[in-house]
């Protein structure tokens, strides 16, 4: 499998992001599980074959310091407009290629069940999403060389995708659906296998 797509990742900073997981951990470990969780689905995205690089749009410098050393670039959010904009602003770091975009809370995520899509967007040729195990929000964003990006992430976003043209993908892949909101949605994904930092973050929840 040819490594082509560029994932782009946004991540807020950590002071900010995931408020309706407040209280799965401890208070002061919060920013040290979203961290993790956005280290995890990096490292999953990176294990992919059919990637090639991650952009990682972020400010926080921890996130940022984080997600260098495990590999992907990262990009400020220079415009600072919310995750669309800056979605749209990592996709036009990717020179030509196919773009990928995924939400950063994914710990659980399988680098093979991504691989599967993006295999299948490969072959449709067109924008295609894919939509969490709730089915009205997004986890992943995919894009063909040549095609505007064109993001609808928020809430009703599995809607906005479909009216945008894009096509729906409802496959089995529970370790790339289970997105992270809540403390429930931890306690799915950790049943599915976490990645190793969030786990060893929920290890050590009092």
């Amino acid at each position: 499998m040819l490594s082509t797509w560029v994932a782009v990742v946004p991540v807020k900073p950590l002071s900010v992001a995931k408020t309706r997981l407040r209280g799965a951990v401890p208070q002061p470990s919060h920013p040290g599980l979203v961290l993790a969780m956005a280290r995890d689905t990096v490292a999953a995205v990176l294990a992919c074959p059919a990637v090639a690089r991650v952009v990682a749009v972020c400010d926080d410098p921890l996130v940022r310091a984080a997600l260098l050393a495990a590999g992907a670039t990262c990009l400020p959010d220079t415009p600072a407009d919310g995750l669309n904009a800056a979605l749209t602003f990592g996709a036009r770091g990717a020179g030509g290629a196919p773009v990928v975009a995924l939400t950063a809370d994914l710990p659980a995520m399988r680098p093979a069940d991504l691989a599967v899509v993006l295999a299948e967007a490969a072959r449709l040729g067109r924008r295609v999403f894919v939509p969490d195990l709730e089915g009205s929000g997004t986890v992943l964003l995919a894009a063909p060389a040549g095609v505007p990006l064109d993001p609808h992430f928020g809430p009703g976003s599995a809607a906005a995708h479909l009216r945008s043209g894009a096509a729906r993908l409802d496959g089995d892949w529970p370790s790339l659906r289970r997105d992270v909101d809540t403390a429930a949605d931890l306690d799915a994904a950790a049943d599915l296998g976490l990645g190793a930092h969030t786990g060893e973050v929920l290890c050590t929840r009092a």
